[in-house]
């Protein structure tokens, strides 16, 4: 089941991030020496930001127990809102299992009912094109960091404006070393 996000949900995302991230290639490094990966830490860090959406901060339940989480937050181009996605997590022994690619679609379905526009993210073309998702550059949307490439994408949503210009994540993200 692919609920929203509830107060006691956090510990299980915390736990669920930081297994789904540990030992990942280009998992962001840990906040503190020898902690959980950096995406565990950002969860938390953007729940207390000004940028939480909690109707975009949804879970997989399996047997009453988290097994997967996706969020998006405010993010914008050119000062214009827009949405960044990340981090999507998934215990791993239910990878592989379409657990992630049913919170890929309610998070879709959830933002575009909320009338967002467009929604970002960092991640492998093509995993993520099967999502919509295409390379930010055509469109005129420039990443935060120009060395992400296609690896930066966008997904328009039905309130799309064509509105082009500099992505800004929300502000935990630029924590992130």
């Amino acid at each position: 089941m692919i609920r929203r996000e509830l107060p006691d949900d956090a510990e299980a995302i915390r736990a669920v991030t930081a297994a789904a991230f540990r030992g990942i290639e280009h998992s962001a490094p840990p906040v503190e020496p020898g902690g959980d990966p950096g995406e565990a830490t950002l969860v938390s860090w953007l729940r207390a930001d000004g940028g939480w959406i909690p109707q975009l901060s949804l879970v997989a339940v399996e047997d009453n127990r988290v097994i997967g989480h996706v969020l998006a937050t405010r993010a914008h181009v050119d000062g214009r809102p827009a949405l960044g996605l990340g981090p999507v997590s998934v215990d791993p022994q239910r990878q592989r299992a379409g657990v992630g690619t049913a919170l890929m679609h309610a998070v879709l379905g959830a933002a575009d009912a909320l009338g967002e526009s467009l929604i970002a993210l960092v991640g492998e073309p093509a995993f993520y094109g099967r999502f919509g998702f295409a390379p930010a550059s055509p469109l005129g949307i420039t990443a935060p960091d120009p060395s992400w490439g296609d690896y930066f994408q966008v997904r328009t949503l039905t309130q799309y404006d064509g509105r082009t210009g500099r992505f800004t994540y929300a502000a935990p993200f630029d924590r992130l070393s």
